[in-house]
């Protein structure tokens, strides 16, 4: 363990400055029109952002910059919005590892206040999911596959070393599998993050720690390794 520490001490400082050093872009700088351009959201609800016992202060404090991209993409005319939610089974067996959550008709399972009460919120589409993985059992290959000249994907959500890390990777991972070659991912940091658990915290509770800083920042590292693209915020 000394070894660890020692080793990783350049890391985490090239980390950290890594990190501190990534830009914003703006929107007419993709590559793809606005009717070639799509955001997936994942997990901005209630459950995770406002109350239920995995809601997190630091989580929620994306719901404003998450609902005030799609606002502005809406407005730009980005009008493939989709929203992933956690909508468990009552006996769903991802229980066994976190309390029960976001189950299937509970408030905790639905959009946060601030996305819901967007005007065009109707016009989103909604993809439910039994598990940390968007793709797994789930519409969302089918709904891709009906929009063969979407190329840019914008992904949001929480949490960043979970459900956003599988689904940023499952969009990358399935474009290099198929030889999509001109699928852009892309992932603002202000809209996406993770929970937080200290070591000690974790102890007093008897649950397995989660140190947000340091898995937010390598999750996104290790997106940014695999070709995601990883930016500040997207500028309108």
């Amino acid at each position: 363990m000394e070894n660890l520490i020692e080793n990783s001490a350049d890391f985490l400082k090239y980390l950290d400055n890594w990190m501190g050093g990534l830009k914003q872009k703006g929107i007419r700088d993709f590559p793809a029109s606005a009717t070639q351009t799509a955001i997936l959201a994942v997990d901005v609800t209630e459950g995770f952002c406002d109350f239920g016992p995995l809601a997190s202060p630091r989580v929620g404090k994306i719901a404003k910059p998450v609902s005030a991209l799609i606002s502005n993409a809406w407005a730009y005319g980005i009008q493939q919005i989709f929203l992933i939610n956690d909508t468990h089974e009552h006996d769903a067996i991802e229980f066994q590892d976190f309390p029960p959550h976001c189950t299937r008709g509970s408030q905790e399972a639905q959009p946060v206040k601030e996305i819901r009460e967007l005007p065009f919120f109707d016009q989103m589409k909604i993809l439910p999911k039994n598990s940390i993985s968007s793709n797994l059992n789930t519409i969302l290959p089918a709904v891709l596959n009906q929009s063969p000249k979407t190329s840019t994907y914008i992904v949001v959500g929480d949490c960043t070393d979970l459900c956003t890390y599988q689904l940023a990777m499952f969009l990358r991972l399935d474009a290099n599998a198929r030889q999509i070659k001109d699928r852009k991912v892309i992932v603002p940091t202000n809209c996406v993050d993770t929970y937080d658990l200290s070591v000690e915290g974790g102890k007093q509770i008897g649950v397995i720690p989660h140190p947000a800083d340091f898995l937010h920042a390598v999750f996104l590292y290790h997106m940014m390794l695999n070709g995601i693209e990883i930016v500040s915020e997207i500028t309108f």
